[in-house]
């Protein structure tokens, strides 16, 4: 269902807070979002998490473990950005051999307010043949293997204490479990494909990889990420000729070099729509009246259309602001009206919250409340 949109332009904000979508276990993340430490307005944050670690070793070749070529690989990717790359923040989810938890994951990614999210894997299977590279975004499983590296992705949970209250029952070793996710992560889904299209490309071209795809699966790691996001299978660590390549020093500087080239692409790409789309936007005439809305969603691509559950919520109101598009619903003279039209939302939105607009600008809502002694 297309969702019909009014543009207005927002060009400074004072906070920044970024939603945490539709989630059916969302009790366990509403402190997730915090509105101190915002990154600068046009600064990239992208982090990146080398999969498994410490007690977990991940999928196991003849000669190596996943956990330690995982590592490599992220520290020599985000070397890459931060040496070759201005405006851009790396964020690490472990430097060290050290376990972290899937939820953790996702919360350093949604604390830092991150523009992008890789997760770094090898692969492992019991038939030593296969070979090749695929990158994952969120979604549900369109076949057998993709239900399987799932699974075997998510097992990991086991090994954190009580995830069955945290996960809320979540099974790792059922295929029912995954229903959940068929709506996690949609307003995310074109920005994460996109940027998996442009790894695969590049491990193709680049490093000469196998490509089997890009693909979707319920993962929880990505899950859990208010931001687009992807999980890399970066070769098969079963594969004697992909374990040698993985392990060594070259093949992990190949890899890092490919993952780098594939963000420094999508980046630009990303950079490229935001400026187009300022320049070609007419000013909007200006509204001198505080408005109370109540925010849903924070993207870094305009989105033309929106999953049905914003569409039921009413008119929706994008606010822009450099790289970002603010999405907002309702229009209230006063914060006590918005307050209870939010928490008529809380079910379907748990994470959504009341924001003040001037002249199509957010301002402080503290600020707005007095000026307008509507609390």
């Amino acid at each position: 269902m297309k969702c019909r949109i009014k543009n207005y332009k927002h060009c400074t904000i004072s906070f920044l807070a970024i939603f945490l979508f539709i989630t059916a276990v969302s009790g366990s993340f509403t402190s997730l979002i915090c509105l101190a430490d915002e990154p600068p307005e046009n600064e990239w944050v992208v982090v990146i998490d080398a999969g498994h670690g410490g007690k977990d070793p991940g999928a196991k070749g003849r000669t190596s473990k996943e956990k330690d070529i995982t590592l490599a690989i992220a520290l020599k990717t985000g070397k890459y950005i931060e040496e070759l790359l201005n405006g851009v923040k790396v964020i690490y989810t472990r430097k060290g051999d050290e376990f972290v938890e899937l939820y953790k994951r996702a919360e350093i990614a949604n604390k830092a307010k991150a523009d992008l999210f890789i997760s770094i894997h090898c692969n492992g299977f019991r038939d030593s043949r296969i070979k090749g590279s695929e990158t994952f975004v969120m979604g549900i499983h369109k076949d057998q293997g993709n239900l399987e590296v799932a699974m075997k992705e998510n097992s990991v949970i086991t090994l954190e204490e009580d995830y069955t209250t945290r996960y809320q029952g979540y099974d790792p070793n059922s295929s029912e479990s995954f229903i959940i996710f068929s709506l996690m992560q949609n307003i995310y889904l074109e920005q994460s494909l996109n940027f998996a299209n442009y790894i695969q490309d590049q491990f193709r071209v680049r490093v000469g990889l196998d490509d089997r795809g890009v693909k979707q699966a319920g993962l929880i790691v990505l899950w859990q990420t208010t931001m687009p996001s992807v999980l890399v299978e970066a070769g098969f660590i079963t594969n004697s000729q992909e374990e040698r390549f993985l392990k060594s020093g070259r093949g992990q500087d190949y890899i890092a070099s490919a993952i780098f080239r594939a963000f420094r692409d999508y980046k630009a790409a990303i950079d490229q729509k935001s400026d187009f789309s300022t320049s070609a936007r007419e000013e909007k005439i200006q509204d001198d009246k505080i408005w109370f809305m109540i925010q849903l969603a924070t993207s870094t691509v305009r989105r033309e259309e929106l999953p049905e559950q914003f569409t039921r919520t009413g008119e929706i109101t994008e606010l822009e602001s450099g790289k970002y598009f603010k999405y907002a619903t309702g229009k209230y003279v006063t914060y006590n009206e918005a307050a209870l039209r939010r928490k008529e939302l809380q079910e379907e939105f748990p994470d959504a919250f009341v924001i003040a607009v001037r002249n199509h600008k957010i301002i402080p809502l503290q600020e707005a409340i007095e000026l307008t002694g509507s609390k």
